[in-house]
């Protein structure tokens, strides 16, 4: 592994300590069943990390947790970071394929399940404690005022393993030292200009760094995080209005649902102020649409992968121009544009988009080849860089312009071209819900997939309105309810078997 920063960095429990002396009656995090302050979280998580301390968990030590992301969560997290100990979340929606190889990967010291998953856990790998027993006794130590002597965690220490999704392989998970976490949010709640009065509506779960980030920057800014990821579809906006949730992150499945609930009753909706998005582009479509129904919102672009948390951000004041643009580097970092053989190309011209940077991580947990093929260092003055495997370009103003990602790019009838771009023409169509394209294989022929209620033939006669003859798919596929993946994305392989059981 190539090392991170060196260990002048912060402790992820250093910035809750921070919080807890400067606001300790601020709200901090808030879930379906109730709220705490700062003080409060930070008194849960001294008596989580008690708790792990007499059981003899301790630095380097990887707890794995399969539980609901709320306030309990959170909390653990802090309290797992005070003890040195590697915080690795789950899904609790991961399958048994992908848990037994995650857990062979991190080969935890100490696992917890929730009444959903402790069964499957226990079958894989042993002895498992349940939440709501452990945290009865969490209650009791924190009652007794229970605190925890800091262990001696460093900066370049492991704080957590997020384990990407795994859809074709085993999932990889991302190291993630105190370091590169703290760097990385600081620089992200700057860029995107979180304030102290901000109530954060986060629907995503700890298990992906969409959601675990959102609690260290809402830590930062001395804001609140509503944590919702387990909460009823129609009630979500109602709980985005009681909550006056005034930042949404969204990836484009949630930005659909909130159009359509917000349809419904447009005159009381929360103030919202900011959208957030990452995981796929959201169709201009939808981003007119939110503008239009929450007034004066900043639609905010993003570009990023958990190996560096985020890489640009379009500044939120500019969220109107430069179309197509995903933005300019976190503060501290740069972005690098190289050609086949690793060299620089100029401005405007695609490459792969390459990461440089203190939030760089240093790879992939007991997985040194792979981590040697996206993780290295600038040639020349050592810095760590992570080689992303997408595909990009930047403007004279060093504007970074996503093309796509490895696998969406490819070649047909003597034309290099991308999924994204098919899935964007295709979410142009009026009465196109969701879309996914599928390049061309030895098996069929470019084939675009829509959500939507139109024929096939209504759809491919669109795009030839809005795409090169090369561009337009072979196939279209009608389908009534589109898979997506645990992260609100594309299930890409799930479209694969649809069209391999069609025959097509």
């Amino acid at each position: 592994m190539i090392s991170g920063p060196s260990a002048q960095g912060e402790l992820v429990h250093g910035l809750l300590d921070a919080a807890a002396r400067e606001v300790p009656d601020a709200p901090a995090v808030r879930d379906a069943t109730g709220a705490w302050t700062y003080r409060q979280l930070d008194h849960y998580s001294q008596a989580f990390a008690r708790w792990l301390s007499i059981r003899g968990i301790g630095r380097g030590d990887r707890v794995v947790l399969q539980l609901p992301t709320n306030r309990k969560l959170a909390a653990m997290f802090y309290g797992a970071s005070r003890c040195g100990v590697i915080f690795v979340p789950l899904n609790p929606a991961m399958k048994t394929f992908h848990l037994r190889q995650v857990i062979d990967n991190a080969e935890p010291k100490l696992l917890i399940g929730g009444t959903a998953t402790a069964g499957q856990l226990a079958d894989i790998a042993g002895p498992v404690h349940l939440q709501d027993e452990l945290w009865a006794e969490v209650e009791e130590l924190r009652a007794r005022g229970a605190r925890f002597e800091p262990e001696p965690v460093r900066p370049d220490d492991v704080a957590t393993l997020i384990y990407t999704s795994g859809s074709t392989a085993a999932p990889k998970a991302v190291i993630c030292p105190h370091a590169q976490v703290t760097f990385a949010s600081r620089a992200l709640t700057d860029a995107l200009g979180y304030r102290a009065d901000d109530v954060v509506f986060c629907r995503f779960p700890m298990s992906w760094d969409y959601g675990l980030y959102k609690v260290v920057m809402t830590c930062i800014s001395r804001s609140e995080i509503v944590l919702a990821d387990g909460e009823s579809d129609l009630l979500l906006l109602r709980r985005m209005r009681e909550t006056g949730a005034t930042v949404v992150p969204v990836v484009p499945s949630f930005a659909s649902m909130i159009i359509n609930l917000a349809r419904r009753a447009p005159a009381d909706l929360p103030p919202v102020r900011m959208f957030t998005n990452t995981g796929a582009a959201l169709p201009q479509a939808t981003t007119d649409t939110l503008r239009k129904l929450f007034p004066g919102v900043r639609v905010v672009r993003q570009y990023g992968q958990t190996e560096a948390k985020r890489i640009t951000v379009m500044p939120p004041a500019e969220d109107r121009e430069r179309p197509g643009a995903v933005g300019l580097p976190l503060p501290g970092t740069r972005v690098l544009i190289l050609d086949d053989e690793g060299r620089p190309v100029p401005a405007g011209q695609v490459g792969e988009i390459v990461a440089v940077g203190p939030h760089v991580m240093p790879g992939y947990w007991n997985s040194h080849e792979v981590t040697a093929k996206a993780f290295r260092q600038v040639e020349g003055t050592g810095e760590a860089c992570l080689h992303t495997g997408d595909y990009g370009s930047l403007d004279v103003d060093g504007y970074l312009y996503f093309e796509g990602r490895r696998d969406d790019m490819f070649k047909r009838k003597g034309f290099r071209m991308s999924t994204l771009e098919i899935e964007g023409a295709a979410m142009d169509i009026p009465g196109v819900r969701a879309a996914g394209a599928l390049a061309p294989t030895s098996n069929h022929d470019l084939t675009i997939f829509v959500e939507s209620d139109l024929e096939p033939s209504v759809v491919l006669k669109e795009l030839a309105q809005r795409l090169e003859p090369a561009k337009v798919p072979a196939i279209c596929r009608v389908l009534a309810e589109f898979p997506l993946t645990q992260h609100g994305k594309n299930a890409r392989q799930e479209l694969a078997l649809l069209l391999d059981g069609s025959g097509a």
